[in-house]
């Protein structure tokens, strides 16, 4: 591996010929990020609350800027991913469509943070702002799949190499991989449960539910 720079976006291994990232970090991070997201934009919707919105709005912001304008290897979110899945053998990723995927971050976040924090305003906007992170953030960590890099290749020339998966490499789908019929026929049954479920269920799980351990005193009381 070559000498590392303060200054420098991706990491440069043997037999890539691109700067490259591990993915396994950065699924680790956005995680980090959505919960933090999730946690802080449910308690604005819910209960008007939108003060720690505004504090992580701001931090997605500073993080995201140290990856692009600095180096991915300081950005907080990004050494804590790599603490947790330092034993876990890299799966090395383009840095160029990262790179991109990451500065569209900065743009949703700045301007989220314009609107919330500085201007200290809500509506749609920010609304529409908020659930397209969640989307962005959510599909990474828990899929691995970079919805900024799929816009990549509009902006770029060039031919993307090393996605996640090696998914924009054209290979042919292994046993594993495939889906038959049967397994499409339980998805629909259950999905099919979950919606009738709704109406059969509602009334019994919307009662209040009691304390599994009551004191004596209560217990007699209640049987009564």
């Amino acid at each position: 591996m070559a000498e590392r720079r303060v200054f420098q976006f991706g990491e440069r291994v043997d037999g890539y010929a691109i700067p490259v990232l591990n993915e396994r970090e950065i699924r680790a991070a956005a995680g980090i990020l959505f919960v933090l997201m999730f946690v802080a934009i449910q308690r604005a919707a819910l209960l008007g609350r939108f003060t720690l919105l505004k504090y992580a709005a701001t931090y997605f912001l500073v993080d995201i800027l140290i990856r692009v304008l600095v180096s991915p290897r300081y950005a907080p979110s990004l050494v804590l991913g790599r603490l947790i899945v330092r034993n876990q053998v890299p799966e090395y990723v383009g840095a160029p469509q990262k790179r991109f995927a990451w500065i569209i971050g900065i743009v949703l976040s700045g301007t989220m943070v314009a609107l919330a924090a500085v201007a200290n305003t809500y509506g749609p906007v920010t609304g529409i702002i908020c659930l397209v992170c969640l989307v962005f953030l959510f599909f990474e960590a828990a899929f691995g799949i970079c919805l900024g890099c799929k816009v990549y290749p509009l902006f770029n020339k060039g031919k993307v190499q090393h996605c996640p998966g090696e998914v924009c490499t054209p290979q042919q789908r292994q046993e594993i991989q495939k889906v038959s019929a049967g397994q499409l026929l339980v998805l629909a049954g259950f999905v099919a449960l979950v919606v009738l479920s709704v109406p059969v269920l509602g009334e019994t799980f919307r009662k209040a539910p009691t304390p599994l351990f009551l004191p004596a005193s209560q217990s007699q009381a209640q049987a009564r």
